[in-house]
């Protein structure tokens, strides 16, 4: 196992349990265009990837209609949803464990970076983190490839062996992998075993002590 010096942590199904948030708020989106959903439990493939294109994908939405989904989910997610979320048990500790050990500790996450940083002032996570990278309201730093090259970018970070990205979607190994560098893929979030593997993650944390033991 490398000693990595960048640590770069996804938020949703990483960081915090945000499925209650996020599910309520597509809920709301889809009810202004009259779709019910019986189970909240089947808007849980919302969690990671971008809002305008799981939209698209779940429900063929267009362009238009997505981007207007999008305005009323954050519409409720300001009030409400941020908040609907819980810190996984541990999490916390392990970030103070890295850092003490002389780790640089970074948000990559496809959220809006002005609500990553009001979850992470909520839940007082902020001191653990030196740079916080999420996607704008504008639809800048789109995809976790964006937001991970901004982040090499912005640090000045060229040797890439030094870095991983933790996460808990295809996604986020997808973007490490586009940005070459390594990742983890957690099992407590959102993602399963099949979908870490086959998108290429580098290792495989079965829960927050097994991630525990390969950054430290």
């Amino acid at each position: 196992m490398k000693q990595y010096k960048y640590l770069l942590f996804d938020l949703d199904g990483t960081i915090t349990d945000s499925e209650s948030g996020i599910t309520r708020c597509v809920e709301y989106a889809l009810n202004h265009f009259g779709i019910q959903v019986n189970d909240l439990r089947e808007l849980s493939p919302f969690i990671g990837p971008p809002l305008m294109d799981s939209f698209k994908d779940f429900y063929n939405f267009t362009d238009e209609q997505a981007t207007i989904a999008v305005a009323k989910y954050r519409e409720r997610y300001a009030v409400k949803g941020i908040l609907e979320n819980e810190l996984y048990p541990g999490i916390k500790e392990l970030l103070a464990q890295v850092r003490q050990n002389g780790k640089t500790v970074i948000l990559a996450t496809s959220k809006p970076e002005i609500f990553a940083r009001r979850i992470l002032d909520y839940f007082e996570l902020s001191s653990y983190f030196s740079f916080v990278a999420g996607s704008g309201l504008d639809g800048s730093l789109h995809t976790k490839t964006d937001v991970i090259n901004y982040i090499l970018e912005e640090n000045n970070t060229t040797n890439r062996d030094s870095v991983v990205m933790i996460g808990d979607r295809k996604h986020d190994i997808i973007g490490a992998k586009n940005t070459g560098i390594d990742s983890i893929g957690v099992l407590y979030g959102f993602g399963d075993y099949e979908e870490l593997s086959e998108a290429g993650a580098d290792y495989i944390a079965e829960d927050i002590p097994a991630l525990r033991r390969l950054l430290l």
